[in-house]
Formats: structure tokens, C-alpha cells, sequence
């Protein structure tokens, strides 16, 4: 199979300046319409001031429901469509399709248009929790993968080729494979050839690729999924480029994927009352990163890179860069990412984030143990990341020597034994409560994780181990938000009653 390299705004069939959606409503807004629709608030007439004052009239003057003028998602045949349309053009697929359920939603749609009760699918360990849903939904057995891990950072980086290949190999049998491109620090694996072994099996490669809507329009940064010949991706286009929070694009191809099932799966999954301003948004980023997205790519880049560059002169901190390149699972880099490690300090991410926030104001995206990450984008400048540095250095000034060096890297428990699929551990009507630290040898009816990333070291269905409660505790212990069970403090978990 021949790939072509490309960037995708060199080739579009359309013109990429159209906005159907957001051109839609304006025609709405522009005939003063009077609504005897919902929603309530009636363009914002009967909205609280308190909210209006703030919000102003434009965005409630769009808010509206379904009619002809504007179009439906569930049964798209005006603007919506042509959006769709663009989207795809733009991106290289044969269809995309528009998910105001944030990529979560997207993702647990691709999982269930692809395979069902009892199939296996092959996914990463390092995987996000809506990953685990759309598994739970399906009835989809997982076959898990283990990412290759950075000693030094620890972090988890792609999966290799190699992994992919040789998991194949042992279950030769499974429906689909599952990989992330890139991870949440911005590490990408070699996803083209993994395409190749995927494909050699004749099965569909399925991507998420929540953190790269931006990828395949600057050759600066890795390939995207649809460039390496993904059958199917869902991407956060809130996440880097401009749309709306809860706005996402999920692209498929038609050669292994029924696009008809994808729609249908979609309908099932997302709203009747989709929110107008948020499709409109989608609408608009897709045109802003179709017609600009080199040159605004371009100065997100060097803006990134001028960061790392700094920090990297910050006593006690460390951003890594195309440095960590050519190990497996560290195929490619999107230096939009900046990933700063605080072990030199003696601080963990947590404490970094903390400080940041409250004491500057900055706030970053997230924290683990050892990093804190920045998320770069168009809406950077030059004068914010100049006050984080300032920022870093004065933080490093505070700290630097003062504390022994954070040697120690705590390892990922192993991937545990799964003894039932994680929707029968799910959907059991046999649990109980008990005490997390007497949980050691039983079935998990729950998950349990760091969030943000929302990586789980137990999956519902998984044995709990004593790796696992030691690993958590010094999660928590590091004040870093443990998540997945019922109970908020994390003390108890719901676990599968053996008669």
C-alpha cells in the first residue's frame, strides 16, 4: 500500500472559505426572526441579566432548534451537510461527521460503528477513560498493548509498530485495532506503518486523535491519521484549533467502514437539541485551519519552541523536544506541546501547577506526578509566554537546591489480568462496596485513575492488585485527583461478588 504524504489544504476539492453553518444562522439572525421555538429564553428575551449581561445577545440570538433554515444533524441536508462535507475535503476523509459530545462521544461512536459484543479489539493501555466507555458499550473485548514508557519523564509515549505487530501476531482474530496519535504530552508513533500491519490483517485502524485536529497542514509536525490511511479518527478541534469547547470532528473512510452505521451510531449517541453556536464554531475553525492553518501554525511553532528553548535555561526544570526521538513509541513530535518536568526543583507537577495557579495566574493543562503541560495554539503570544517565564524563573530561584532532587520514578502497575469483559463487570447486579485496601485478588466493578489524563490502572472487569492500591495512594498522596469510583474520596471501591 502507497501512502502519499500530504498536507491537506493543497488538494481540497472545495472552497474551504465557506462557513454553511454559521452562514445559516446569521441569515436567521439577519431576518429579525420572532420564535415561537425552544429554547425558552426566546433569542435571549427571556434570559436572566445576569448571564446576558456577560454573554451579550449575539450568541443567544443563534441559539436555536431545529428547522429547514438551519438544517438537523440527525438527518443532515442543507448546511450542516455542506459543513460535513467541508470537513472531510479539508481533512482527507470520504465523510466527517460533526460531534457537539466532545470527542468522547465521537471516540464511543467510532468504537461501536466498528466492533461488537464479544470482538476483540486491540487498544493501548494509556488509553482515555471514554476509550474504556465505548469498550463498556460495545461489549468489546480488549486486548490491551503496554505504551512504551519514559524512565526519565515518566510518561507514557506511543505504542510501537513492533507492539502492534506482535500483538497481531497473538490474536489474529481481533476486530480492530486502536491507537492514539499523538498522546496528550504530543509524542506520535510510527502510524503509517502501523497502518500497513493493521491493513495487512484487513481490518480497520481506528484513531484517537483528540490532541491532533491540527496535524496534516503544517510539515512541521507529525502525520495525521487520515494521512497514514486511518480508516476512522475523532479529533478535539477545540482542543488546538478555535472551535468551542464540547465541539469535535469524527472522519471516516468508507473502504473498511459503513459510513450509513457510523450516522446511525451517531443519532443514537448525540442530542436532539444540538447547540447551534457550538457546530457554528466547528464550522468556522474548519475554514480558519483549511485556508490558514500553515501560517498560524507556523507562529504557534515558533512560539512553543522559543518556550522550550527558555526553560531549558531555568535551573532545575526540563521541556524535552525531537531530543527524545528514535526510541519506540517516539516516532514523531508536535512541538505545540510543551511538556516542563519539575523533578530538578524537588517539586511535583502537582505543586508546580498549584504555584502557577494561584500564586500567577497561569494555568496550565494539566499535572502528573514529575510535569506539568502546556497546550500551545493560534491564541498564544509572545507577551503571555514571556510572563511565564518569568514565572519559571522565579519559581526555580525559590526552589532550586533546596530540595533533593525527585530521583525515584514511580512505574505503572502492570497491566492487570481481565477476567470478565468490562461491560459484564459493568452491568453486573453483583457488587459490593468494600474498602480499597482490602480490594487485593477481587474483580473491579469500577475504575480507577488519574484525571486528568484519564489513563486507568484498573478497568471494570481487571483484577485488583496490591501494585495497583500502592500506585493510587501515591497518587493521592501527590494531591493529584484520583477518579472512577463512587465513592469521591477513592476509599472504597465496587467490586464483583463471587457466590
Amino acid at each position: 500500500m502507497i501512502i502519499r504524504k500530504r498536507v491537506h489544504s493543497k488538494l481540497n476539492k472545495l472552497d474551504q472559505n465557506q462557513t454553511p453553518i454559521f452562514d445559516a444562522l446569521m441569515e436567521y439572525h439577519k431576518r429579525d426572526t420572532i420564535p415561537y421555538h425552544v429554547p425558552g429564553h426566546k433569542r435571549g428575551e427571556g434570559m436572566d441579566n445576569k448571564f446576558k449581561d456577560f454573554v451579550g445577545n449575539n450568541i443567544l440570538s443563534i441559539d436555536v432548534t431545529v428547522f429547514k433554515l438551519v438544517d438537523s444533524l440527525h438527518h443532515p441536508t442543507s448546511s450542516i451537510k455542506k459543513a460535513m462535507e467541508l470537513a472531510a475535503d479539508a481533512y482527507g476523509a470520504d465523510m466527517s461527521f460533526i460531534s457537539i459530545h466532545g470527542t468522547s462521544g465521537a471516540i464511543q461512536a467510532m468504537i461501536l460503528s466498528v466492533v461488537s459484543e464479544g470482538d476483540k479489539i486491540l487498544v493501548p493501555r494509556n488509553v482515555h477513560k471514554s476509550i474504556t466507555a465505548g469498550i463498556i458499550l460495545s461489549g468489546a473485548t480488549p486486548v490491551y498493548m503496554d505504551p512504551e514508557i519514559d524512565k526519565n519523564l515518566g510518561i507514557a509515549h506511543g505504542i510501537s509498530a513492533d507492539t502492534v505487530e506482535e500483538t497481531l501476531k497473538a490474536h489474529p482474530d481481533a476486530a480492530a485495532v486502536l491507537v492514539i496519535n499523538p498522546t496528550y504530552y504530543g509524542v506520535a508513533s510510527d502510524i503509517r506503518r502501523i497502518s500497513e500491519i493493521v491493513h495487512s490483517y484487513n481490518i480497520p485502524l481506528i484513531v484517537d486523535e483528540a490532541h491532533g485536529p491540527h496535524l496534516g497542514f503544517n510539515d512541521r509536525l507529525p502525520c495525521s491519521a487520515m494521512q497514514a490511511g486511518a480508516d476512522i479518527c475523532a479529533q478535539s478541534t477545540h482542543k488546538i484549533i478555535g472551535s468551542m469547547t464540547q465541539s469535535s470532528f469524527l472522519h471516516v473512510r468508507s473502504e473498511r467502514i459503513d459510513i450509513r452505521r457510523v450516522q446511525q451510531v451517531m443519532n443514537l449517541l448525540q442530542t436532539t437539541s444540538p447547540l447551534y453556536p457550538l457546530m457554528a464554531s466547528l464550522d468556522v475553525a474548519r475554514m480558519q485551519i483549511a485556508t490558514k492553518g500553515k501560517e498560524l501554525l507556523d507562529k504557534a511553532i515558533d512560539l512553543a519552541e522559543y518556550v522550550r528553548t527558555e526553560v531549558n535555561k531555568i535551573p532545575g526544570l526540563y521541556c524535552f523536544g525531537k531530543e527524545i526521538l528514535g526510541t519506540p513509541g517516539s516516532f514523531a513530535f508536535d512541538p505545540t506541546k510543551i511538556t516542563i518536568n519539575s523533578r530538578g526543583l524537588g517539586l511535583t507537577g502537582y505543586e508546580m501547577e498549584q504555584t502557577l495557579a494561584e500564586e500567577y495566574h497561569i494555568q496550565f493543562e494539566m499535572c502528573d506526578l514529575y510535569n506539568i503541560l502546556a497546550v500551545g495554539s493560534f491564541g498564544d503570544t509572545k507577551e503571555n509566554h514571556d510572563k511565564l517565564l518569568t514565572a519559571l524563573r522565579e519559581i526555580s530561584a525559590k526552589h532550586y537546591g533546596t530540595k533533593p532532587e525527585k530521583r525515584e520514578i514511580l512505574d505503572m502497575p502492570a497491566i492487570p489480568e481481565l477476567a470478565i469483559t468490562p461491560r459484564q463487570a459493568y452491568y453486573s447486579k453483583k457488587k459490593k462496596s468494600v474498602p480499597l485496601r482490602d480490594s487485593i485478588g477481587m474483580v473491579s466493578a469500577e475504575s480507577l485513575m488519574a484525571y486528568p489524563p484519564g489513563i486507568a490502572v484498573v478497568n471494570p472487569g481487571e483484577i485488583i492488585t496490591q501494585e495497583i492500591i500502592d500506585y493510587v495512594q501515591a497518587l493521592k498522596d501527590a494531591n493529584l485527583m484520583v477518579q472512577g469510583t463512587e465513592d469521591p474520596a477513592v476509599e472504597n471501591i465496587k467490586i464483583i461478588c463471587v457466590e
